[in-house]
């Protein structure tokens, strides 16, 4: 039966959901709670589900709000997870919150919401939404340190103009001490880490369940076996932890990063330094790219950009290719760009959309660098 609410909060049992549910309560909202569940639980690690549902009931119960429940896991494993293990075992690095959002957050809990009938759905996501004219834009939340709109940039105007996010003119501080006052029983909760709707664990060993190990050689760029691998797709550009790699005849006893992968041929390759040579890069080209107001700003632009969460922001040109792909020029050399990650493009606080990182100009390992000319 649908129930007469305008809309409906997406109540993961964290203190940012509980949060915008209690904001858009206070400001006279008539709205409901739904809580997700999107991962069958396997058994390989705390995936903290029933917790979290039974902190989104005990909130919906504080706040005086109805709560639906829906069951998404079979959509999370087709339309999410099934393309993260495609994408690990070919050696890339993907971004299943990015995937998860489009996939999960805003088209199957938007229709699950519809058809409770509700006009809009809230999130407690870090981000907020304009209009410009006819345009919905996604812009950067006020709190920078907790911006989401990376992980947002897959949203499209359908999906924009039916979403709120009541956390997005608020600091996380200010969340807090909110939900402290309300007396809501997250108040205190720690905030969710891990892969998305997964939860904590080895990472390692819950991705040997799906992707059995192979172990291989670790080479430098030169060739030379500095140790072995328990499986390439367990390592991404820029990594030094697990390497496990000891005192190296004829190498200083420095700290090793993981350069490149040779998935084909099973090889990892490392280097020593964090500013290693073979990390870097300063064009990177894309698959096709999403565009949120529907079109690029123009076929050639200056903008801002992000390879990664969290990082400052890059100042860049951009080309769009006739595929849809784009080519993005950098003023500054870039470290560790990882295809398989996600590009996120930037006009001061809009959100202008992004893509896929397909390849970069990074010197390859197989080609290794021409020797240096000798001092004089």
């Amino acid at each position: 039966m649908a129930v007469s609410v305008r809309t409906i909060v997406g109540m993961s049992g964290g203190v940012d959901s509980s949060v915008a549910a209690l904001r858009l309560r206070d400001a006279g909202e008539s709205i409901a709670g739904l809580f997700m569940q999107n991962w069958a639980d396997d058994g390989s690690g705390d995936c903290r589900a029933e917790d979290d549902r039974r902190d989104a009931v005990a909130v919906s119960g504080r706040l005086g709000l109805p709560i639906h429940f829906r069951d998404f896991s079979g959509e999370y494993w087709a339309g999410v997870f099934e393309h993260f293990l495609a994408e690990y075992a070919a050696g890339r690095t993907p971004n299943p919150d990015v995937l998860c959002n489009r996939e999960i957050k805003f088209k199957h809990f938007l229709d699950a919401a519809r058809e409770l009938g509700a006009e809009f759905i809230a999130t407690g996501h870090y981000a907020r939404v304009d209009k410009a004219g006819a345009e919905f834009r996604l812009l950067r939340a006020l709190d920078r340190s907790k911006d989401q709109s990376y992980f947002l940039h897959q949203l499209g105007q359908a999906q924009l103009s039916a979403t709120r996010f009541p956390l997005g003119d608020l600091l996380k501080r200010d969340v807090r001490e909110m939900a402290r006052a309300a007396q809501l029983p997250t108040a205190a909760k720690k905030d969710s880490t891990g892969i998305c709707f997964i939860g904590e664990r080895d990472f390692r060993e819950f991705l040997a369940r799906y992707l059995p190990a192979r172990e291989g050689e670790i080479r430098t760029p030169a060739g030379q076996v500095v140790g072995r691998h328990p499986g390439v797709f367990y390592f991404t550009l820029g990594q030094r932890e697990g390497l496990n790699i000891g005192g190296v005849r004829g190498f200083e006893p420095a700290p090793w990063y993981v350069v490149g992968k040779d998935v084909a041929s099973n090889v990892l390759y490392v280097d020593q330094g964090s500013d290693s040579p073979w990390l870097h890069s300063q064009t990177l080209w894309s698959e096709a790219a999403h565009w949120i107001a529907g079109q690029p700003p123009a076929a050639r632009f200056v903008c801002s950009a992000q390879t990664r969460y969290r990082q400052p922001d890059q100042d860049c040109e951009v080309s769009v290719r006739e595929d849809g792909s784009v080519e993005v020029r950098f003023a500054q050399s870039q470290r560790a760009v990882t295809p398989g990650q996600s590009l996120v493009l930037y006009d001061g606080e809009v959100c202008l959309g992004g893509a896929v990182i397909a390849a970069t100009d990074a010197p390859d390992c197989a080609a290794p660098l021409p020797p240096k000319e000798p001092t004089t």
